[in-house]
């Protein structure tokens, strides 16, 4: 059965299930992109929350969420999401939780845990088809403990581990990993990019989610403004500027198939982009770095060629 899909903001869930008050930074992207992401889960969920900046949402005694919450040490948030959800299933089985009030398992993560430190015990918990949704909030560092570089960190970023000397003008040297990849090689039922300046996108994508069974993955570009040195009443822009220029692709991927779901009619230069963040100010002062820009619009600009030459494969 295919689900019904919304067609604008004014289609978005009118339910929230994540009030306001939190403690996290203002301008929080993550932040902005989880109020969907529940709104499209609904109240019959609990959140499986691996260390790390959302930690901060639920202190006790005062928790800003309508579902229940549990908190994991950075490397295990999907063994603790095994356990609920054969827990749950156990209770079902026996006869003493009626199906009706079964629970969605969501794993709440950052790029620290998804990329490297929770890496392990993901890949195992996809391997065992855990029914479970994955949502990592990336914001290209290890936001919570002073910015410092991890996995999903892009090319050139400076963070508090790759500062800009005279030994090292470019910042982060190594490129961001593709984690849509290493869980696409699983062969998982859903995955998904989202972004919280495109709601209808993410909303319709969770609902797709929905008719699969097995390890779902949604992976949100997350502004960070005092990470990415950025005003925080940009956060939405900045996220608008990443799809528009192309270095955040807005793709799903149903049991291996990849389909890009936002594609900009003319991409606008990356460093545009760029240019609004401070991890990024050593690329334009004192000196411009011609050759480090332009690589980083080579970079977007394969990976685009590289999806119109598959679409074109495939028509």
């Amino acid at each position: 059965m295919e689900p019904t899909l919304i067609k604008s903001i004014k289609d978005l869930p009118a339910e929230e299930n994540l009030l306001p008050g939190t403690p996290t930074c203002a301008g929080c992207g993550g932040l902005l992109a989880l109020r969907h992401c529940l709104k499209a889960l609904g109240k019959k969920t609990v959140i499986v929350n691996a260390a790390g900046c959302f930690t901060l949402l639920s202190v006790y005694p005062f928790t800003p969420f309508q579902n229940s919450w549990l908190y994991t040490a950075m490397a295990c948030a999907p063994a603790g999401a095994q356990g609920i959800r054969d827990a749950l299933d156990i209770l079902i089985k026996k006869g003493r939780l009626d199906p009706g009030e079964d629970l969605k398992v969501i794993v709440l993560t950052g790029d620290g845990v998804a990329y490297d430190i929770g890496l392990a015990s993901t890949s195992g918990a996809i391997h065992r088809h855990l029914d479970f949704y994955y949502i990592c909030s990336d914001n290209e560092a290890y936001g919570n403990t002073g910015f410092q570089s991890s996995g999903a960190t892009p090319f050139a970023s400076k963070t508090g581990t790759t500062p800009i000397g005279k030994i090292s003008p470019t910042g982060t040297i190594l490129a961001k990993k593709d984690l849509f990849e290493i869980w696409r090689s699983h062969i998982p039922p859903y995955l998904a990019t989202i972004s919280p300046d495109h709601p209808v996108d993410l909303i319709n994508k969770f609902k797709k989610a929905e008719q699969y069974k097995g390890p779902k993955l949604f992976i949100n570009l997350s502004p960070c403004p005092p990470g990415w040195t950025a005003d925080p009443a940009h956060s939405a822009r900045l996220a608008k500027l990443a799809v528009d220029t192309g270095i955040w692709a807005l793709k799903e991927s149903l049991y291996g198939d990849v389909r890009h779901t936002v594609i900009p009619k003319k991409f606008k230069p990356v460093e545009e982009y760029l240019k609004e963040q401070g991890r990024f100010a050593h690329l334009f002062k004192p000196v411009r770095q011609e050759d480090v820009l332009k690589k980083i619009q080579e970079m977007v600009d394969t990976y685009w060629k590289d999806v119109q030459k598959k679409e074109s494969i495939k028509a």
